[in-house]
């Protein structure tokens, strides 16, 4: 945890077996105090396992959890001082949105004016205090999910647990849940674990993401850390789009190889680890570092295919174009477009599709 907040919740080895079937697959991270922490993940990639672990409704086959540094494994759910949301709003339909709210509080036997003071205030930071005396029926969906996360916080737990809680909204109201949940953690400070399949969502909302992949963390990092850096070809093709091409390693080296495109040209790549001489590849290089010129000899970009452009279409800001290589292969090109000259290239058109070695990834097959 060097250089950040001081840690509130430590997975350590978390391994959890259903069994022949491994769902957690030793889970280790540390989460920092205030942190927005997301797994994310494909459905069965072992990231809501891990959250109801941390929760108290699973218990893990070896591993532990820590909070402030003490084990919780043996602390009852609904004394770990936990805030759970969940995509399902669970609601009590028969109380008020201030009932709803008031629950944990009142099953805590907390004082009436500490709760009236309390559920106050959380309903102005959800920003419904308005609709205090209405039922679950007569809000929207977005409303209905904000009063389950303002009964989530009402009694202060030392951290907030989110399961996919917009996975049922549509995107107008996903997009604004989440500037909603954004704007209220920023505000609270509240250290937030999020689970959520979708990486727009874990872009938008999180400090770091861990990357779940078949119940190991693949990755964890900034969005930034994991769209320009991806360290294995699955958080490289998981985060962002991208075009991967199957190669080969014509001249290894330990930070510089040349590499043989399907085509047979070469091109020189940097690498993030040492290459053998003869090795498969793939070349990992995202649809906007790759630019499109209709002539063989232009400065700057070091790398050039031969391509043909089947389909342009212009999104206003840029063209996004379908192009297909020499060797068959279909390869997505986004090119930005600032000037007024931009004319986007027609399809079938033979043109050299370009990027700067650096631009590119290269992991082993």
């Amino acid at each position: 945890m060097s250089g950040r907040a001081p840690c509130v919740v430590s997975l350590r080895n978390l391994v959890k077996r259903f069994g022949a079937t491994t769902a957690v697959d030793n889970v280790s991270l540390d989460v920092g105090e205030g942190e927005f922490l997301t797994f994310l993940g494909s459905s069965g990639s072992g990231k809501t396992t891990t959250l109801f672990i941390v929760a108290g409704f699973e218990d893990p086959t070896s591993g532990d959890v820590l909070v402030d540094g003490v084990s919780i494994l043996d602390v009852p759910p609904h004394l770990r001082n936990i805030g759970m949301v969940f995509q399902r709003y669970t609601l009590f339909p028969h109380l008020s949105v201030f009932e709803n709210v008031a629950f944990p509080l009142s099953v805590r036997r907390k004082p009436k004016a500490e709760i009236e003071a309390a559920v106050t205030d959380v309903l102005r930071l959800v920003r419904l205090e308005t609709y205090a005396d209405r039922r679950p029926n007569q809000l929207s969906g977005g409303q209905q999910q904000r009063v389950a996360l303002a009964r989530a916080l009402v009694y202060r737990p030392r951290f907030l647990l989110m399961d996919e809680p917009l996975a049922a909204l549509d995107k107008r109201l996903r997009e604004e849940i989440q500037g909603e949940i954004r704007r209220i953690h920023q505000e609270t400070g509240v250290t937030v674990l999020y689970v959520t399949h979708d990486q727009e969502e874990a872009l938008r909302l999180s400090d770091r993401i861990a990357v779940f992949s078949h119940g190991r963390i693949e990755q964890i990092g900034t969005g930034s850390d994991l769209y320009n850096a991806p360290r294995s070809a699955f958080v490289g093709g998981f985060i962002g789009n991208s075009n991967f091409i199957s190669c080969t390693v014509a001249e290894g080296g330990n930070d510089r190889c040349a590499i043989r495109m399907p085509s047979g040209q070469i091109c020189a790549i940097r690498g993030s680890s040492p290459m053998a001489t003869g090795q498969l590849v793939s070349l990992m290089i995202r649809p906007e570092r790759i630019g499109l010129s209709t002539t063989a000899s232009q400065a700057g970009p070091d790398c050039a295919i031969k391509v043909r452009i089947c389909e342009a279409t212009f999104l206003g800001e840029s063209v996004s174009y379908k192009v297909t290589t020499e060797w068959g292969q279909s390869l997505a090109i986004r090119e930005i477009t600032g000037k007024s000259q931009d004319v986007p290239l027609n399809s079938g058109v033979d043109a050299y599709a370009r990027w700067h070695s650096a631009d590119t990834h290269i992991f082993a097959t």
